[in-house]
């Protein structure tokens, strides 16, 4: 399907970024619905899919309603409030979601699945305001164990792109970041077309402007949400999201290696070199040959520097580099 968005002069003084949690989310889910998972998430995809399936959550609601093609849910993604909200903000939004949408969302669910509703949303389509507390809080768990270890991480590559664009609206216009954005977007003399699309994106009763939002999961195609009187958004695959699970160095050379280990102490420069992918005290000690009790002490040092972050998954806590720590561990590192 090819469908075409108009633009006013006020549509173009009002278009905006956003960063949203909600949409990498969804797009994530999207990734690891594909069996097996695409290649450009592939290391990612290893390291999170055991924790689901130990939450259970492979097989809960989000699952159900986020298929690897084909129709997402509406209500999963409301409007972002300003450029970077807080997932708590989005989800306060989604449990807020009147039940004639969550049923209309549903449906299109069902339809997707020959006319019938997968039984485990059931009880959503029946009663929408006793279940989006739960579908709220599958969120907060799904976030904990997939995406919030490494959301240092994918911010960076959003915020970015965000950076990228900006500039190119400087230097060039917004028709260029309109006409920049994915092969299947063209910006045509006040108009957006898209190409391959599963749904069509309009403006009727809309509100003006267009709300585009990079996402590090979206590639290869870029996924639309048009609900009135909300304004159009656009989640487009952000640049950069091809090295995003490369595998860092360590400690930069051995000189600087050295370096850190007399600032930081040669047992935490290590324990942040081995955090190029989140792990729990236990995993830590047996990498490194130190006592739990020993990492644990460290680990608690770095967090309160703000080197490290702690992300529960279940019954165990997975730590994970920062930004900063990145930038510690690797300073020829280009950084937002």
């Amino acid at each position: 399907m090819r469908t075409e968005l108009a633009f006013s002069a006020n549509d173009l003084a009002q278009t905006r970024f956003a960063v949203s949690p909600m949409w990498e989310v969804v797009t994530s889910l999207r990734a690891l619905a594909h069996a097996p998972a695409p290649a450009l998430h592939r290391r990612w995809a290893e390291q999170v899919r055991p924790r689901l399936a130990a939450a259970g959550l492979d097989c809960g609601r989000l699952a159900a309603m986020v298929p690897a093609t084909g129709h997402l849910p509406d209500f999963l993604n409301p409007t972002p409030t300003g450029p970077s909200p807080a997932l708590a903000d989005e989800l306060a939004a989604i449990g807020a979601t009147a039940a004639e949408q969550v049923r209309t969302d549903l449906d299109h669910v069902a339809a997707e699945h020959g006319g019938r509703l997968p039984a485990r949303l059931g009880p959503l389509y029946r009663d929408p305001a006793g279940q989006l507390p739960r579908v709220v809080a599958e969120i907060e768990a799904y976030w904990e164990l997939a995406l919030a270890p490494y959301w240092a991480r994918i911010r960076a590559v959003l915020e970015a792109d965000v950076f990228h664009r900006a500039r190119q609206a400087v230097e060039h216009g917004t028709a260029r970041v309109l006409d920049d954005l994915h092969e299947t977007v063209r910006w045509d003399g006040g108009a957006l077309r898209l190409e391959q699309r599963h749904c069509a994106v309009e403006r009727i009763d809309a509100a003006e402007g267009l709300l585009l939002v990079p996402s590090a999961f979206a590639r290869p195609r870029v996924l639309t949400r048009s609900l009135p009187p909300d304004p159009p958004q656009l989640a487009y695959p952000a640049r950069g999201t091809a090295a995003l699970w490369e595998r860092r160095p360590g400690a930069g050379s051995d000189e600087h290696a050295g370096a850190l280990a007399a600032v930081l102490g040669r047992s935490r420069a290590r324990l942040l070199a081995e955090l190029d992918s989140p792990a729990s005290t236990t995993e830590l000690a047996r990498r490194t040959g130190l006592s739990a009790a020993g990492v644990s002490q460290h680990l608690t040092a770095l967090r309160a520097a703000g080197l490290t972050s702690a992300h529960r998954a279940g019954h165990a806590v997975l730590y994970a580099r920062t930004a900063v720590a990145d930038a510690l561990l690797d300073p020829a590192r280009p950084t937002v």
